[in-house]
């Protein structure tokens, strides 16, 4: 079957997907769970298959960890699902209600986008995350993962499937892609697919985002910035930069770029190098950092890189609108935090930094959709339309405006002695 074929077969699919019940919807991700249990053994034996050729050609030790899928994380992936059924259905909510005029209603009322294509990283459980996640928002998908988990997408992706079929789900809901000419073909398939989620690297999100008339929910960059602030307490400082740049470095949310007031840069930056050196960062300082400890200089290219590994680079500004400059001359939109003992502060720096997610003592490892209670995530968006920041169930859905009346014409409201409109706040929901 071709790209197309698949694309026009989830875009009918998508129609009835649109129309589930919830009840429906819960009762196919239930069946997804029982199937993937099931089919355990034969799991593990595809993905061993995709983890013995990554061996043979030398994969990266944490791409090899991402593409292990054993039972420990079947298991994660069903208590995921079981997560994700207890989450209210996110299709038909009533976002706003208005009286036009006496019987003429007006309602905003959430509705699922349509197909998402989404390339994803060669993650067996992003698959098993991103299908359960757009079953859920009543959305057909088109998957492309990565080609080192080529066997075990099939499998996840056959069994996902089909358990769907048989709990009354649309044929052709969810589709495989498996070659780079796929995804190629199906940036031209505008008339068919709503909407692309690319995950992967900054090169190849650009690429995607300049080749394809389709909207596209992503993030170039992930240049996220810690500002600690003159009234930050000083553990936390460290403790949060700690964290935030250590605790997991090849991903889109660890901190790149610490900022440092200059009225806590002489009492911080000793410490602040003592732990991050402890934890084998590369430092690379402005040049008032390096007149205080000793680290590399930074250039103005370090402002603009995201490292993922373990360097971060340094500046001291002269004051929060110094760090917010920065912040909104260097930084990708994705996510910056501010470390102060000061609300009036944090508050001016959420409201002026431009970024999906601002934060306020706390990790820039937060930035999750696990974490945020999202139900997981399909992607993280940087955009400034529909969606920002981690993509859940609400970032798949779009909305439809619905009217009743009876028998009402917009000729009773034009000319001399046109009705008026009423435009009255209703505190009901559709249907």
């Amino acid at each position: 079957m071709t790209i197309h074929d698949l694309a026009v077969g989830c875009k009918k699919a998508s129609i009835f997907m649109a129309a589930l019940p919830a009840d429906q919807k819960n009762r196919a991700l239930a069946e997804i769970v029982k199937a993937l249990k099931n089919n355990q053994n034969k799991i593990i034996a595809a993905n061993t298959k995709d983890l013995e050729k990554a061996e043979e050609q030398n994969l990266d030790s944490s791409l090899l960890k991402r593409l292990k899928f054993d039972n420990e994380k079947i298991k994660d992936a069903c208590e995921g699902l079981g997560s994700l059924i207890l989450l209210d259905d996110p299709v038909g909510i009533t976002i706003s209600a208005l009286e036009l005029d006496t019987g003429l209603e007006l309602y905003k009322v959430s509705r699922p986008i349509g197909v998402i294509g989404v390339i994803f990283e060669s993650r067996p459980d992003a698959l098993v995350q991103i299908a359960s996640l757009c079953l859920k928002s009543g959305n057909g998908v088109l998957l492309k993962g990565g080609s080192e988990a080529a066997n075990t997408n099939q499998i996840l992706a056959r069994i996902i499937y089909d358990a769907g079929v048989k709990a009354g789900l649309a044929q052709g809901w969810l589709g495989l892609l498996e070659t780079r000419e796929d995804v190629a073909d199906m940036l031209s398939l505008d008339k068919y697919i709503d909407l692309i989620i690319p995950r992967g690297s900054n090169a190849f999100v650009k690429h995607i985002m300049d080749n394809t008339v389709i909207p596209v929910l992503g993030h170039a960059d992930g240049i996220c910035h810690l500002y600690i602030d003159k009234d930050a307490d000083p553990d936390m400082a460290v403790d949060l930069a700690v964290d935030g740049k250590c605790q997991y470095v090849a991903v889109c949310n660890a901190t790149e770029t610490i900022l440092i007031h200059e009225k806590s840069a002489r009492e911080l930056l000793p410490e602040l190098k003592r732990a991050l050196e402890a934890h084998n960062v590369e430092i690379r300082g402005c040049d008032k950092t390096c007149n205080i400890i000793d680290v590399k200089p930074a250039d103005e290219q370090d402002w603009k890189t995201e490292y993922l590994d373990y360097i971060v680079s340094l500046r001291i500004v002269s004051s929060l609108n110094g760090a917010l400059d920065h912040i909104n001359t260097y930084g990708s939109g994705h996510t910056d935090v501010i470390v102060t003992r000061n609300k009036k502060r944090a508050l001016k720096f959420m409201d002026m930094a431009d970024t999906a997610d601002a934060f306020w003592n706390c990790s820039s490892r937060f930035s999750d959709g696990f974490r945020f209670g999202l139900g997981a995530e399909v992607g993280i968006s940087t955009n400034k339309i529909h969606a920002r920041g981690p993509v859940g169930l609400e970032g798949l859905m779009i909305y439809q405006w619905r009217m009743t009346g009876n028998g009402h014409k917009v000729a009773d409201y034009a000319g001399i002695n046109a009705r008026p409109f009423t435009h009255k706040v209703l505190k009901k929901t559709f249907g």
